[in-house]
Parts: structure tokens; sequence; C-alpha cells
């Protein structure tokens, strides 16, 4: 059995904790949150308070079971919350995980990023090219477009936009919630956003 953390043990986590919210404060009071969005996909409501980032790396598991809940989530407080999704590939471990970004990238240029995305994570022991090539397919998308898109600079630099944002903030590891610009802390099940959601929403009403 693992012992309980101490007390100092819980205290420094969450001296830890603060120091890098202060960290992600700073960066978000430097832009405006249309920037900190920018072209990023989103599901929910576009005008809501909150909203509840994802930085995520499709050859994650991770990433791939808070997905799952992600999705029940959008789908029970959607109009509460604009949902946005953050591109993460950690490609010191995850050799597919920017090609994947890339190609779903392509899939948001014909407007089906979602369903691209719930495709990667439902198929993500085949990562790989002739995966990003079926699921374009299955989905219907313009072939052409999709192969140029997903080579493309533009699908780089956006990729990289992220990883910087990633970076700015001081985040190491996916997935990364932001939920009202707060940190989640490693281990806080996707489940209980709600509530999360409920008290942020009590914090902030007049």
């Amino acid at each position: 059995d693992v012992p309980p953390p101490t007390e100092a043990e819980v205290a420094a986590a969450e001296a830890e904790w603060r120091e890098r919210q202060d960290g992600i404060n700073q960066v978000l009071s430097s832009m405006d949150r249309a920037t900190f969005i920018g072209a990023s996909p989103t599901k929910g409501n576009p005008n809501a308070e909150v909203v509840v980032v994802k930085f995520s790396d499709f050859e994650c598991p991770f990433c791939a079971v808070a997905a799952g809940h992600m999705k029940g989530f959008v789908e029970e407080r959607g109009e509460e919350v604009l949902y946005v999704y953050k591109h993460f590939p950690l490609k010191s471990i995850h050799p597919e995980a920017e090609p994947a970004s890339k190609a779903s990238w392509a899939a948001a240029q014909q407007e089906r990023f979602w369903i691209y995305h719930n495709g990667l994570f439902a198929n993500q022991d085949r990562l790989g090219e002739d995966l990003y090539v079926e699921l374009a397919e299955q989905i219907g998308l313009d072939m052409e477009q999709f192969n140029r898109d997903r080579t493309s600079d533009a699908a780089q630099s956006d990729v990289d936009a992220d990883l910087a944002l990633a970076s700015k903030l001081n985040l190491n590891s996916t997935p990364s919630f932001l939920i009202g610009g707060l940190l989640i802390p490693p281990g806080v099940p996707p489940e209980s956003f709600g509530e999360l959601i409920d008290n942020l929403k009590a914090t902030q009403s007049p």
C-alpha cells in the first residue's frame, strides 16, 4: 500500500501549485480572451463566462480517457462553458502525436475537427499514416485539401503556437486543464468538473 502523503508533502504540493497558478495568472492577464482562444477548435457556448481549456496529446492514453469524459461533460454543461482544445504533442515520447495533431488541424479546416478527434482517440493503438487517411476518407473530407493542409506551414505554426503557449503556462503533462483560468491539479478527475464550475460560479456571482 502507498502511505498517505505527510503534511509536509501536502504543503509542498500546494505551494508548488500556487506558484504555478501565479505564473498562469500573469500569462492570462497579458492577453485577452480572443487571443488566448485563437483559432482553436471549440465546443459549447461561445459567450459562456467559464472557459475550459484542455491541452492534449492524441497519443497519450490519459488524454483518450479524458476525451470520453469531456464529451459527456460538454453535452451536459455546454450552455455554461466554452470548451477549447489546444494541441500539446509530447514529441519526445510520442512520435505520432504531432502528425496526429496536424491531421486533426487539417480536418478542422473542413469543419470536421471533433469527429476526427473522436476517431483518433478511438483508434489510438493505430495512430499513423494509414489511419489519418482512412479517417479523413470515412468522414468525407476533400482528400486533396486534407493532405495539403496537414503538411502546410500553417498547420505546423498553429501546433507550434499551442506548444509555445503550454510552455509559457509552464504545463508539463497531458492532459492539462484550465477551468476559468485555474490550473486543475493532476489527479482531479474530469467527472468532478461540473462541481468545480458550480463552485466557480458561486464565487463569481455578486
